[in-house]
């Protein structure tokens, strides 16, 4: 399966992410590097987020991205 590389937009106001497909890998390592870089080359006033996807194809990459997730649990511990 393939590793699926996005640009994503998050409106503040709009209830869909608009999502740019930038790149396609076959290993981790080399996604991994390419988001690195783009993360790197993005402008200080920029708020896009680059997520690498592991997938089996784009439609499936893209779904997973839309999916809402609870935010994490911060244990007492862990503050």
């Amino acid at each position: 399966m393939p590793y699926y590389v996005y640009r994503i937009q998050n409106a503040e106001l709009a209830m869909l992410k608009q999502m740019e497909l930038i790149n396609q890998f076959d290993t981790f390592k080399e996604a991994k590097v390419f988001a690195k870089t783009q993360r790197a080359e993005q402008a200080p006033g920029d708020i896009a987020t680059i997520k690498v996807m592991f997938a089996d194809n784009q439609l499936m990459a893209e779904e997973l991205l839309m999916e809402k997730r609870d935010q994490p649990i911060v244990m007492e511990h862990e503050k």
